[in-house]
């Protein structure tokens, strides 16, 4: 065992899209400070925001139903969609900046422009989804949004989904031009490989085994080094831990009190992509439906086109299952080894309520292929079984905590946690989280950061020009944005690739 001691200014456990981010804004804050990322894994990106990981949407609340709830009087409550499409606005402008300014280049491997739809069946649906429509086309953040139910102007819109169709039932969809498709993996690469040329010092294998407060009110690190063994003491001022669903043990051995009480439920995901090159030349689209009655929302059933490796796939999911690891490298143990006395009563009740969820997700992983090809064909009706694989996506954690709804509330969504005096934070929780990971760090440097805060922020709306601006109540900055970052990342009309 090495005693050697390294201190930095920064250290970011966990080589995601979080860290990436965080990372990319410090050093364009403050180039002097010295950071150091440790990564348990040979190479950045690697667990949920790997783009065989994640769905890549581009969350912008354009075709996700989730987003929008039907409220007792019947009308369509879009709030959470504003928040949503306006954190994502804040990703492309900071992503505009970096390509602007020549710090990444070639976007087109990490986002290009894909149509967005929604697509719900049976009269119930239709009625929902056409409020949904007229709540949401009226908004300037949702302008250009389509709607039909006719059968002639689907099968233009999405031929795939509508071939081989025998049901009269009622259908609709909406239609978005301006959606994307963004390789989150491809995304984290380049702003690791940026960060290694401003000399941020990226240690890969390199596992942070426990973390604790020094009596300066420094942190200090034990770092194990995954191919040695070796352990080495790092010491930093402010720690940052986004290891997707490894930031809750750690969260808890820092000890902080904002950590207590706070347990996180593990559901894992397989999509289905299609080997057909036929098959995927004939969709070009993210298609959303509707949710199964008692199914978690990130297990929305989609038919997406994704770019993956600049060539273009066919996936559809996700079918939520159920493992206890935390991370798809994690351990067996990592359920049980996250309950602790201060938070074993919010596990239990969040277990207790939670019954019907964890029945369907044991149901979905007991699902056989041919089960899931059925399933694929409320989409495709055509969809053959050999045309078709299985991958298995990424781990979720979703955060278990107690909330005003009652003790164990489990929460959908991605949620920052750190201490009173700002020197450590942790990320936890899952979608809409890598699209809206510039707005989120964003939030963790107002809260840790607040005597820099004032320094930063013109640099801050050089990169953000919106930051600390509302876009809805400036419909002509929305207009303004939407060109500049349309033009930067390549996502004009005139450049659409041909379909």
């Amino acid at each position: 065992m090495s005693n050697r001691q390294t201190k930095t200014d920064v250290i970011l456990i966990g080589a995601g899209i979080m860290s990436a981010t965080l990372g990319t804004l410090l050093k364009e804050l403050v180039p002097d400070w010295n950071i150091t990322v440790f990564e348990k894994l040979a190479t950045a990106g690697e667990e949920s925001s790997n783009e065989w990981n994640n769905a890549g949407t581009g969350h912008a609340a354009l075709c996700e139903l989730n987003y929008t709830v039907e409220k007792q009087d019947g009308s369509i409550d879009i709030s959470k969609a504003i928040k949503i499409n306006e954190e994502y606005q804040i990703s492309k402008q900071f992503w505009s900046y970096l390509v602007k300014s020549n710090l990444i280049r070639n976007p087109q491997d990490f986002i290009m422009p894909l149509p967005h739809l929604s697509l719900v069946q049976g009269e119930d649906n239709v009625t929902f989804l056409k409020k949904r429509f007229e709540a949401m086309s009226d908004n300037p953040l949702f302008q250009g949004m389509e709607f039909s139910d006719d059968p002639e102007k689907l099968m233009e819109w999405i031929p795939l989904i509508m071939n081989g169709r025998t049901t009269d039932e009622p259908m609709a969809a909406t239609r978005i031009e301006s959606g994307t498709d963004v390789n989150f993996g491809a995304l984290t690469r380049m702003l690791f490989d940026h960060l290694k040329s401003k000399n941020v010092d990226i240690k890969y294998k390199h596992s942070v085994d426990d973390i604790k407060r020094a009596s300066d009110g420094s942190w200090e690190l034990k770092v194990r080094n995954v191919d040695s063994g070796t352990v080495e003491r790092h010491t930093a001022k402010f720690v940052f831990i986004g290891g997707g669903g490894g930031s809750l043990p750690l969260l808890q051995k820092s000890g902080i009190p904002e950590g207590k009480h706070i347990g996180g439920f593990p559901v894992s995901g397989l999509f289905m992509v299609c080997k057909n090159p036929d098959v995927v030349a004939q969709h070009h689209a993210k298609v959303y439906g509707k949710a199964k009655v008692g199914a978690p929302p990130m297990s929305v059933p989609h038919l997406d086109t994704r770019f993956i490796d600049n060539k273009k796939s066919l996936l559809f999911g996700p079918f939520a299952g159920f493992s206890p690891k935390f991370l798809k490298t994690g351990s067996m143990f990592d359920l049980i080894g996250s309950v602790k006395p201060n938070n074993v009563f919010t596990m239990l009740a969040a277990g207790a309520k939670n019954v019907p969820l964890t029945k369907y997700l044991i149901q979905q992983v007991m699902l056989s292929k041919e089960q899931r090809m059925e399933e694929l064909r409320e989409f495709i009706p055509n969809a053959k079984s050999e045309d078709w694989d299985i991958v298995v996506a990424g781990q979720r954690v979703q955060v278990i905590k107690d909330t005003a709804a009652g003790k164990g509330t489990l929460q959908f969504g991605t949620e920052v946690v750190n201490a009173a005096d700002g020197s450590i934070a942790a990320l936890l929780g899952a979608s809409p989280g890598a699209s809206t990971a510039v707005s989120v760090m964003l939030e963790l440097i107002k809260r840790c950061f607040p005597q820099q805060l004032k320094a930063w922020e013109p640099k801050i709306k050089e990169m953000i020009p919106s930051y600390g601006v509302s876009l809805l109540k400036n419909p002509e900055l929305i207009e303004e944005i939407h060109t500049s970052t349309g033009r930067a990342l390549g996502l004009s009309n005139e450049l659409q690739p041909a379909i």
